[in-house]
């Protein structure tokens, strides 16, 4: 079978709509795949933002986790009155408390102005300041023993968080029965936190 320049103009029609065919063809394949990029794409960007969430999620739950457990320490140091102001009329009623007690023979002390304090090795304490009211306690003994009662009293029975520097042990002149009585001479300070953000 042979064709013809005649037969050609009969299949012109059929050949158009052959050639129409296959254009809508290109263009839908070309635009099919665009899409199927493009899908990939937006595919990617939801399980990065899916991640992301995810990873937010845990983040916050972990803060609140952790909230509920500060919270309870931070509450505690509140009840200790550590945090907030110098508490210094709550100090020396504990220390006057202390006296009436008799651990040692007798003591006394002096509560310096509150001062700002570094410690050492520096602490992060993120939006907290740290504060030191220096103390110095002169202390009469019968033994050594005594003193080491008076600052287990001192950490027990009084608010607050007092930190001890140094003591010095010497004998006195005195005599309590055949024995010298000793002084001790310590120095430490009454610690406090204060939040920088409040008045």
């Amino acid at each position: 079978m042979s064709l013809s320049f005649d037969d050609l103009a009969e299949l012109k029609g059929s050949l158009g709509a052959l050639l129409l065919s296959l254009a809508v063809c290109a263009v839908l394949y070309s635009y099919t795949e665009d899409y199927q990029k493009q899908a990939l794409k937006d595919r990617e960007i939801a399980q990065r933002i899916l991640v992301d969430s995810r990873a937010q999620l845990a983040a916050s739950q972990n803060d609140l986790q952790n909230m509920a457990t500060y919270l309870q320490e931070y509450q505690a140091l509140e009840a200790q009155k550590i945090i907030g102001n110098e508490q210094r009329l709550d100090w020396i009623e504990g220390l006057e408390k202390l006296r009436e007690q008799g651990i040692v023979q007798d003591f006394q002390y002096a509560i310096a102005p509150q001062q700002s304090y570094a410690p050492n090795p520096p602490l992060e304490l993120g939006n907290f300041a740290l504060n030191l009211s220096p103390m110095t306690l002169q202390i009469d003994l019968l033994h050594e023993e005594q003193l080491l009662h008076l600052f287990t009293a001192l950490h027990n029975q009084t608010q607050g968080w007092f930190t001890l520097d140094r003591c010095s042990l010497s004998k006195s002149d005195d005599l309590i029965g055949n024995t010298h009585s000793l002084k001790a001479d310590c120095a430490g300070g009454w610690l406090t936190m204060k939040n920088r953000s409040q008045p």
